[in-house]
C-alpha cells in the first residue's frame, strides 16, 4: 500500500524561547494562530532533516534508531510494552531505555518518542531527560507553539502520531499513540495497563506530529467514528442539566465526594468522576463520556445519546 510522507516543521516565533510555557486556561484554543507561525496545521509539509533539526532540543538517547526516526519506529517500541502497569502520575525516566513501567499516558508517549528519536516532546523542562516530566497539557501547548497539530481523524491514519485530549484548566487530559489503522497503543488505566485500543467513540482535540520525525500516512484512509454522546465535562460556561444531576446523585449514593447535587458540572463533580473512573478501571480524565456513561447509565436511568 502506498504511503505519503509527512514531516512536522518547527516554525517558532522569535518571541517564544526554549522552555517558555503557554498560560493555562483558554488563552490559546485549537485553531488560534501564533504570531508569524500560521495556522496550527499549516506548518505540516515536506522538509529535510537539516531544515528541522536546528530548531529542536535534541538530547541523545541510548536506544535511538540509527538514521532519522519515523512514526513506525515509535509505534513498534510502544507495542513491546503492551501489558505493563499503569499508575496515574507515574514518572518514566526518559534516558532509561530499560524502563518497563509503571507508566502514565503522557510519560509513555514521551518516553517512546525520546527513545526512538532523541527528541524530548511534551515535557517540562524540554531539554533535560533526567528532570523531564510529561503531561498532556505540555503536549498540547508545545504542539501549538511549533505548528505540529493536525486533525485527529487524519492522525488515525498515521502510525506513531500522537492523539490528544487537552486537559481543561485544573483537570486531566489523555494522550495515545495512533497505530495508523484507527487504533491506539496507550497507557490506559490502572486496571488495563498499557493496551491496544481504538480512537473511535472517544473525544479528542487534535493529533500531533512531533517535529524532526518522519511520519507516513495511508493512501486508503480510515475514518474513525466520533463520540456518539454529549460528553459531560468542565467547560466555560459550566455545563448544567438533569443528566448532570443524575450523575451527581448516583456518585453521591456510591459515596464519591461529588459535593452539592445541583446539576452543575464543576471541578468537584469532575473530581468525583475521576475517583469513580479510577476504581472502575477506565481512563481517569474526569469526563463522563461513552465508557463512563455505560457504567453509570443503568444505575441512574440515563439515556447516553
Amino acid at each position: 500500500m502506498a504511503k505519503k510522507r509527512k514531516t512536522a516543521v518547527v516554525a517558532f516565533d522569535d518571541e517564544l524561547k526554549d522552555g517558555d510555557e503557554l498560560p493555562d486556561g483558554d488563552e490559546l484554543e485549537g485553531g488560534d494562530e501564533l504570531p508569524g507561525s500560521g495556522s496550527p496545521s499549516a506548518a505540516i509539509g515536506l522538509k529535510t532533516a537539516a531544515s528541522v533539526a536546528p530548531a529542536l532540543d535534541v538530547v541523545p538517547a541510548a536506544t535511538v534508531v540509527v538514521g532519522r526516526a519515523n512514526g513506525d519506529h515509535i509505534l513498534a517500541l510502544a507495542r513491546k510494552h503492551i501489558g505493563e502497569n499503569y499508575i496515574l502520575g507515574a514518572r518514566a525516566p526518559m534516558s532509561n531505555g530499560d524502563w518497563r513501567g509503571p507508566w502514565d499516558c503522557a510519560e509513555f508517549v514521551s518516553w517512546c518518542t525520546y527513545q526512538t528519536s532523541g527528541i524530548l516532546f511534551g515535557t517540562r523542562p524540554r531539554n533535560d531527560p533526567v528532570m523531564a516530566d510529561a503531561n498532556t497539557g505540555c503536549w498540547f501547548d508545545q504542539a501549538m507553539q511549533c505548528g505540529a497539530t493536525i486533525d485527529w481523524r487524519e492522525a488515525a491514519n498515521i502510525p506513531g502520531a500522537a492523539v490528544v485530549r487537552r486537559p481543561a484548566s485544573g483537570q486531566i487530559g489523555h494522550i495515545v499513540m495512533s497505530d495508523g489503522q484507527g487504533g491506539t497503543v496507550e497507557a490506559h488505566s490502572r486496571t488495563r495497563g498499557v493496551v491496544a485500543d481504538t480512537l473511535s467513540g472517544r473525544r479528542w482535540d487534535c493529533g500531533v506530529l512531533v517535529p524532526g520525525i518522519d511520519f507516513f500516512s495511508s493512501d486508503s484512509p480510515i475514518v474513525p467514528e466520533s463520540v456518539s454522546v454529549t460528553v459531560l465535562r468542565v467547560m466555560l460556561p459550566l455545563m448544567r442539566g438533569q443528566r448532570v444531576r443524575a450523575v451527581q446523585e448516583r456518585l453521591a449514593t456510591l459515596n464519591y465526594p461529588v459535593g452539592k447535587v445541583d446539576g452543575v458540572y464543576g471541578p468537584q463533580t469532575a473530581f468525583a468522576v475521576r475517583a469513580f473512573q479510577a476504581r472502575n478501571g477506565v481512563v481517569v480524565d474526569g469526563e463522563v463520556g461513552a465508557t463512563t456513561f455505560a457504567l453509570l447509565a443503568p444505575l441512574v436511568g440515563l439515556n447516553p445519546a
